[in-house]
């Protein structure tokens, strides 16, 4: 990557943009507990935001503790939380951090992943089938206050058309910012960024006339012309879900 100092302070002017734009990202003043924040993300994976919520909730209604849910039979996990899809493989993933929280660390919440380095919680939390880097990420922004911002789709396609990095895969994309990543922003840069691909610069005909990054985004391919008017985007964040 280019000059580190120069990429820091056009992360900040993005942040900045953004932030002007969509407002500053709330979050709950009860911060979710890593094993919450760690099943509700996997849930998340390849579904919208609806259905994992309502997975979420059916698991929540079903199981007093995680512990609970723990000594629950895979396949009435995998019936609780058909909503989010991939059944079977998230109800597996499911299982495997229970028992590694409560049979392995003892502990219902994940609380010992407090006092470990980020890159230690990330290569521990990846080790496991179903829990990839953006997973383990997300734990560590929502449930650990890291300065760690997930990658998804959005966030993915958004940074690299703006030309900060430039990457063929969100994994390679998450690495490049999580080494650079100036202090502080990671919450209100990482939601925003969501906020701007599901709203205005999404997979195709992105509407950059009414992108606040318009000046500083270097996408060859950017529209000169107004898109279709944007509804306004419900974005459920993780750490005001559990």
């Amino acid at each position: 990557m280019r000059n580190s100092s120069a990429v820091q302070k056009k992360l900040l002017q993005i942040n900045d943009l953004l932030v002007a734009h969509f407002g500053i990202p709330a979050r709950n003043v009860k911060t979710p507990d890593a094993l919450t924040t760690l099943i509700g993300t996997i849930l998340s994976q390849n579904t919208n935001d609806n259905n994992s919520y309502r997975a979420f909730q059916a698991l929540r209604k079903a199981y007093r503790t995680w512990t609970d849910a723990n000594n629950a039979k895979l396949s009435e996990i995998e019936k609780l939380i058909k909503p989010a899809g991939l059944t079977k493989q998230k109800a597996k993933a499911i299982k495997t951090v229970l028992q590694y929280a409560i049979d392995e660390r003892k502990s219902p919440t994940l609380a010992a992943l407090r006092n470990m380095r980020s890159d230690d919680i990330l290569a521990e939390l990846t080790s496991f089938d179903g829990v990839g880097v953006k997973t383990a990420a997300c734990v560590l922004l929502f449930s650990l206050d890291r300065n760690v911002c997930p990658v998804d789709t959005h966030v993915h396609r958004t940074i690299n058309r703006i030309g900060v990095v430039s990457c063929s895969m969100p994994e390679k994309t998450f690495y490049a910012l999580y080494q650079i990543l100036p202090e502080g922003i990671a919450h209100s840069f990482h939601t925003n960024l969501i906020k701007l691909g599901r709203s205005i610069c999404t997979p195709s005909n992105p509407d950059c006339p009414q992108c606040p990054l318009m000046k500083v985004c270097k996408y060859k391919d950017k529209t000169k012309t107004c898109g279709k008017k944007n509804s306004k985007d419900r974005i459920l964040l993780l750490d005001n879900l559990y």
